[in-house]
Formats: C-alpha cells, sequence, structure tokens
C-alpha cells in the first residue's frame, strides 16, 4: 500500500490511455484511428489464416478481355447469353448457376422493334409483312429467348437495391421475399433498409427460380473495402412485396443446396433482441447487426490467386469445354474485364473480382468456415481493456525499467495470443486495436514520466547525495526520491571522526606526491568501511573523515552500525600496517571519536560553498571524544549514549570526563568487540568478563576515592596486561591520589582543557 501511494502519479498518467480505451470500448467516444486500426488488424490476420487453396466445387465463368475481344463488346445480346446458359445447365450440368450481371433493360439488338415500328408505318400496305414479323418474332426476342434457356434450371440473377427520397422500381422483383416483413420483432432495424430497385426484366425474373442483390459495399466501413456482405435486406417500399430478400451468394448456396428454408436466430433476452444468426437448413451463418456476413477470403483473387477456377466465357460460348467437365459445380457467371467496372478492394486485394467477393461466400457456407463477430464483442474489449490496463498501470509503475518492459511484452503478446487464439480455433472476430494502443500509450506515458519527472528527481538526489553518500543508500532514497532533501532537521543521529595520529612527523617523511597517494590509500579504505554500515562521509580534514549515521536515511540502529565500523576501521589500519612492515613504510594509528545524540544535519554553508553536513554540540563531543584516544591508550572512544543505543557489544568503561566545552561529565567507554550468545560462554568470553567485572569495582573505588582498594583491584589486572595504557593511567592515578587528602567535592570526573 505504501508503494502505491508513493507511486500514485505515475499509476494514474498510465491510467489515462486506459479511461481513452474504454471510452472508445463503451461507445462515449469512437475514434476513427483506433478503427482504422482494428480494420488493419483484421486484414492481416484474415491474410495469415487463408487457406490459399483451390475450392472445385466453384467455377467462375469470366467475362475477360479475351472474351470481349472474340465475343463482340458487353453487354452481350440475350440470345448469346441464352447459349452460355445453354451450355452451362445441359451440356456442363452444372449444380446451380449464379449471374452476377443485371438485365435491367431489355435487349434490342435484334431490331425486333424496329420491323413491327416499318410495319405499323412505310410498309403498312404491304401484304403479308405483319404476318411474316409475327412468325419470325420468337427468333427475334432475344429476352424470351434467355428466359427460355433458364426456364427449369436452377438459375439465380443478380439485382440491385437503392434508397432515394421518392421510391423507384425497374423490372421485378421475386414474387416472395426470403423472409416476410413478421419475421422480426418491431423495434428494431434488422437489416439494411432500402425503398427501391434494379431488378430484371418481368419475362427474365419469371424464368429464373431465384435472384439475389449485388449490394456489397453497405458494410464497407467507411473505408471502401469489403469485409462483410449483407447476407438480407428489408425492402420498404410499395413496387414489390415488403420484406427480407436474400443476397446472390446466398440465393446460389440455397439452389445448390435444395432451396432450405431461412429463419433468423435471436440473443436471449428483451422485447427486440439482437440478430445473431441466420439459419439456412442446418446451417447456422453468424451475422452482425446489420444482418452482415464477415467474408472469409480464400486467397488473393482473380484468375491466377488459386482459389477458384476461372474459365473464359469466350471459351464456354465457343464450346472449347468438353461435356460435362463442369458437371455438379457451382458456376457463377461475373466480369474481370477492367472497363466493366466490376473490382472491388477487398483485405485481400484492391482490385477484386466482384463476382469472387459471391463465389468466397458460398464456398464458406459449404465448408462451414464462418466468421463470427459475437454481440459481445464490445464487453470482451472493455475486460481486455481493463485487465491489460490495470496489470500495467501497477507494474510499469511499481516494477524496475527491464522488468516493467518484460511485462509491457508479456502483457501485448497475452493480448494478441488470446485475440488470435479465438480467431483461429473458435472463428471469433473480436476488437483488439483499443487494447493495443492502450498498451502502447499506458507504456509510453509511464516511461515518460519515468524519465522526464521520477527519473529528474532521481538525478537531482544523486546530485545532492551521490558524492558523500553510500550508493546503497542512494539506491534506497531513489526509491523515494521526494522525500529527502538538504533542508536542515533536528534528530537523533551518530556521528564519528576518525584522525590519524602523528600525521605531522609522516608528513614530514614522504614527498608530496607520496603523502598523496598514501592519504588516498588510506582514506579509500576508510571510507569504503564507513559505506559498508551504510554511513554517510560528511568531509575530510586533512588527516581526519568525519562521517555520521541516521542521515539522509533514517537509520534505527544508526549507532550500532557506527560502532560496526569503527571496529572494521580499527582492523583496516592493522592489515594497512601489515603491508607497511613488509614494504617498510610506516606504521600509522588512528584515534576514533562515536558519540549518539541530537543533532542538525541539513545543507549549511555559505552562497559560496555548502555542504551537507551536521551540527550541535553531540557532534563537537565526538570531536572531542576522538582527541581522548591516544590518553587512555584505545583506538575507539565512545560516548554512554552510544553504548546505550549498541547493546551487541562488549564495552569497557575508560571514564567520566569533563571536556572543553561542556559542564556536565560524560562516561566514555571503548568496544573490546561484537558479543553473541554463543561466544559469551567461551573460556576467553568468560576470563574477559571476570577481568570487565574486577575493573568495574576498580573503577567504582576511585571515584569514592578508596585508593587503596583501587591499586588492590587493579594490580591483578596489571599483571595480566602490564603494557594497557589504561591500566597503567588508572595505576598512577590512585598512586598519585593516594598521597592526597580526600575531596569532599571530588566526582570522579577527569577534566579536559584541550582537544
Amino acid at each position: 500500500m505504501t508503494a502505491l501511494r508513493r507511486h500514485w502519479p505515475r499509476i494514474a498518467i498510465t491510467l489515462l490511455p486506459v479511461l481513452l480505451a474504454l471510452a472508445h470500448a463503451t461507445g462515449l467516444w469512437r475514434l476513427d484511428a483506433i478503427d482504422r486500426l482494428d480494420h488493419l488488424i483484421y486484414d492481416a490476420r484474415l491474410r495469415a489464416t487463408m487457406p490459399g487453396t483451390l475450392d472445385p466445387r466453384i467455377v467462375i465463368v469470366d467475362v475477360d478481355d479475351a472474351s470481349l475481344t472474340r465475343q463482340g463488346q458487353w453487354p452481350w445480346s440475350r440470345d448469346k447469353l441464352a447459349r452460355l446458359t445453354r451450355e452451362l445447365t445441359e451440356r456442363q450440368q452444372a449444380a446451380a448457376l449464379g449471374f452476377d450481371v443485371m438485365f435491367v433493360e431489355p435487349d434490342r439488338s435484334a431490331g425486333l422493334d424496329k420491323l413491327r415500328q416499318i410495319a405499323r408505318g412505310p410498309l403498312r400496305d404491304m401484304p403479308g409483312l405483319s404476318a411474316e414479323i409475327d412468325r419470325l418474332a420468337p427468333t427475334l426476342d432475344n429476352d424470351a429467348i434467355f428466359a427460355a434457356a433458364m426456364q427449369g434450371q436452377r438459375v439465380a440473377l443478380g439485382y440491385y437495391f437503392t434508397r432515394t427520397e421518392k421510391s423507384g422500381a425497374k423490372g421485378q422483383l421475386p414474387p416472395a421475399p426470403v423472409l416476410q416483413a413478421g419475421a422480426f420483432p418491431p423495434g428494431r432495424g434488422y437489416a439494411t433498409a432500402w425503398n427501391g430497385f434494379g431488378a430484371s426484366l418481368p419475362v427474365l425474373a419469371a424464368a429464373a427460380p431465384a435472384a439475389g442483390f449485388l449490394n456489397t459495399l453497405v458494410m464497407s466501413n467507411g473505408d471502401g473495402v469489403i469485409r462483410a456482405v449483407p447476407l438480407i435486406a428489408r425492402y420498404e417500399g410499395d413496387r414489390a412485396l415488403p420484406g427480407y430478400y436474400e443476397s446472390l451468394g446466398l440465393a446460389v448456396y440455397r439452389l445448390a443446396s435444395g432451396t432450405p428454408p431461412v429463419r433468423p436466430a435471436f440473443a436471449s433476452g428483451g422485447a427486440a433482441p439482437p440478430l445473431q444468426s441466420l439459419l439456412v437448413g442446418g446451417l447456422r451463418i453468424p451475422v452482425n447487426e446489420a444482418a452482415s456476413m464477415q467474408v472469409p477470403f480464400r486467397g488473393p483473387g482473380g484468375a491466377h490467386g488459386g482459389s477458384f477456377r476461372y474459365v473464359s466465357a469466350g471459351d464456354v460460348l465457343e464450346g472449347r469445354l468438353a461435356p460435362g467437365e463442369l458437371k455438379d459445380r457451382i458456376v457463377l457467371v461475373g466480369a474481370t474485364a477492367p472497363g466493366l467496372q466490376d473490382l472491388r478492394a477487398t483485405p485481400v486485394g484492391a482490385a477484386f473480382p466482384g463476382v469472387e467477393v459471391h463465389a468466397n461466400i458460398v464456398s464458406a457456407m459449404l465448408d462451414h468456415r464462418l466468421l463470427a463477430v459475437p454481440d459481445y464483442a464490445p464487453g470482451y474489449e472493455v475486460l481486455s481493456v481493463l485487465a491489460a490496463g490495470l496489470v500495467l498501470a501497477l507494474g510499469l509503475s511499481l516494477l524496475p525499467a527491464p522488468r516493467a518492459v518484460v511485462l509491457a511484452i508479456a502483457t501485448v503478446a497475452a493480448l494478441v495470443g488470446v485475440n488470435a487464439w479465438l480467431y483461429q480455433h473458435h472463428s471469433l472476430v473480436l476488437p483488439l486495436a483499443s487494447a493495443l494502443a492502450m498498451a502502447a500509450l499506458a507504456f509510453a506515458f509511464n516511461m515518460g514520466w519515468g524519465y522526464f519527472v521520477e527519473s529528474r528527481a532521481r538525478r537531482g538526489l544523486v546530485r545532492l547525495f551521490g558524492t558523500y553518500v553510500p550508493p546503497q543508500l542512494v539506491n534506497e532514497m531513489l526509491a523515494t526520491p521526494g522525500r529527502y532533501s538538504m533542508r536542515a532537521e533536528s534528530k537523533t543521529m551518530t556521528v564519528m571522526f576518525c584522525d590519524m595520529r602523528n600525521f605531522t612527523r609522516l608528513s614530514e617523511q614522504m614527498a608530496p606526491a607520496e603523502l598523496q597517494a598514501f592519504l588516498n590509500n588510506v582514506f579509500n579504505r576508510l571510507t569504503h568501511v564507513i559505506s559498508t554500515h551504510r554511513g554517510t562521509v560528511d568531509k575530510y580534514m586533512g588527516d581526519c573523515v568525519m562521517a555520521f549515521w541516521g542521515a539522509p536515511i533514517d537509520t534505527p540502529d544508526h549507532a550500532t552500525l557506527a560502532v560496526r565500523a569503527a571496529l572494521d576501521m580499527a582492523e583496516a589500519v592493522r592489515d594497512i600496517n601489515n603491508i607497511h612492515r613488509t614494504t617498510g613504510r610506516p606504521e600509522i594509528s588512528v584515534g576514533i571519536g562515536i558519540n549518539s545524540g541530537v543533532m542538525s544535519v541539513g545543507d549549511m554553508g555559505s552562497a559560496a560553498r555548502r555542504s551537507y553536513t551536521v551540527v550541535g554540540d553531540a557532534v563537537n563531543l565526538a570531536s572531542r571524544l576522538e582527541g581522548l584516544s591516544v590518553h587512555y591508550g584505545v583506538e575507539i572512544v565512545a560516548s554512554g549514549a552510544t553504548r546505550e543505543l549498541a547493546p551487541g557489544f562488549v564495552w569497557q568503561e575508560l571514564d567520566s570526563v569533563l571536556v572543553k566545552g561542556r559542564a556536565q561529565a560524560v562516561a566514555v567507554f571503548t568496544p573490546l568487540g561484537a558479543t553473541t550468545q554463543a561466544e559469551s560462554q567461551t573460556p576467553a568470553a568468560l576470563q574477559q568478563s571476570a577481568q570487565l567485572q574486577r575493573w568495574a569495582e576498580v573503577l567504582a573505588a576511585y571515584r569514592r576515592q578508596d585508593w587503596a582498594v583501587g591499586r588492590n583491584l587493579l594490580d591483578p589486572l596489571l599483571a595480566a596486561d602490564a603494557k594497557k595504557v589504561l591500566y597503567q593511567l588508572y595505576a598512577q592515578r590512585l598512586a598519585s591520589m593516594a598521597l592526597r587528602p580526600q575531596d569532599p567535592e571530588w566526582d570522579g570526573a577527569t577534566r579536559f582543557e584541550t582537544k
């Protein structure tokens, strides 16, 4: 929860694309760019999953350039189309024949109307002329010849619907719609509505058993690309029976399948439930709200596309096909000649033959290879955006950059993978663009915020603290950079001064470059120890280094860390001396003073030079304690306050002192090492404990001015460690005090007037 509060601005900025995508998914604010991206994704997915194989059941008889060259310009006379129809239905024995061609105007190419006009005009007095014309009429009426060729055959003609302010009609629709107007509940538009049409001549419409509309750009989705075509359309005019009429593709499929009935299937619930599919016999065809079917294209299209066999219409008319070569095939007659303008833009080609669109519809119905845009697609879109958005908002904000990138990639892969799996294995067309756009924007916003806002704060923090705060502390501070500043504050901390003894003598023995290298080596070792124990180096003052614990990061165990650092620094100096002994260089020693207490820490100094430092009486005391180390013959002198805050060590009390600048005495101690439960029972530890107990008795006797008892208690300690400066110091004190009378104002404190 703390991390969420800390990163809430970054999480909020990441959620902005989520809200935008949700507005699009719920329809509150449709974005054309996302819709176009969804179209591109759909097209790419469709092309990647096309079978790319030949469907031998469907043949396209193509009015191509070669046919026009050999048979003459379009439109051909109806007697020629009659010969084409007979060839396909009788000699080739096609299972069904569909014309992606409209026959709205009568064929006057035979001149029958002209002959009758002449017979009624200048030659009206010629005997027998009118009778001869009537006798020849059946051979000159091309429309009747074409109608006779279709009579009793499974032929479907094409027509188109129109919508204008004033309804108009040419030709004749099928005698009855495939679905009556009452087949659908009132209150909802279940298909595109039209009030006019251009259909085949009545003589042709009466001869053909079926007809279907050719409108394919109804669902062109704004970019002119055919992805779905309507299977039924609603006619609302007064020139034919109102109701729902079928498309050419559906009409041809029904002809080839024995003309099964068509029934609508609705989603459950509501007085006007949405249309889900059309039931054609035992086939369920998923459709969208406009009764349109997604076209599952087989391949790139055209005579060389490999999806369907193309046969030149000229070859059919000229009898170049063997008898029965197209037996039981579904034949569609259409045009691919560019001048006839029957080329369409589709996801698989910018100049796709319109007749092949119908062929793909029939093929998909025969294979039951049908794509569905389910009615729950908006809900799926909302859920995918929400789930992915929350994962990215939290993950990108809380994880480090490399893991955040991996999470973003994994999220996008999951979105694409689930969507592709549903498409490939369940034929579900579900939206993806909004989720992908959201993921891309969320990643960009999140990384941008991290770089331009949080990274700027981090870089500022590094500039402020990086030169003297240990790297591991800087890394911790970077997690919450807003918490840290140079502003001064008072807090309980521990401060250390470490001074090199006899530095003046050493400096006199070394050349400047050698002295510089020497000091750099020593300070590098000591600074490394301080940093390892989470200390902050305040400054270097000649041969002295100052450090503190407890800031800028709150460190409850600051005293313990400081004491551990002091012990390790003393050990590091011993290691340096071991090396110096082998190289002939002078040995060094250090004095370390440690104190804990309330001090002020922050950015302090002048306008010309400032630094992050600590000041206060507790700091001054630590400096004074460092100077006492040589007096007591120890490396580390710590105050009683530090000893109280660092109980995990073996402490030996040194004295009670009054240092310069202080009116109250301070108990001072030196740490002899860390203590553990396991080590406390060893013989060496027990012996040390006994010696410290005796030493405490020595100090107690000294402070009550019982000099003789103190001397007697000290003698065994001197015998055990005669070289220990502390014991020698107190032996001299006890001997000196024994010559003086007792002082009633004696407080046992030692006064130091200099540092």
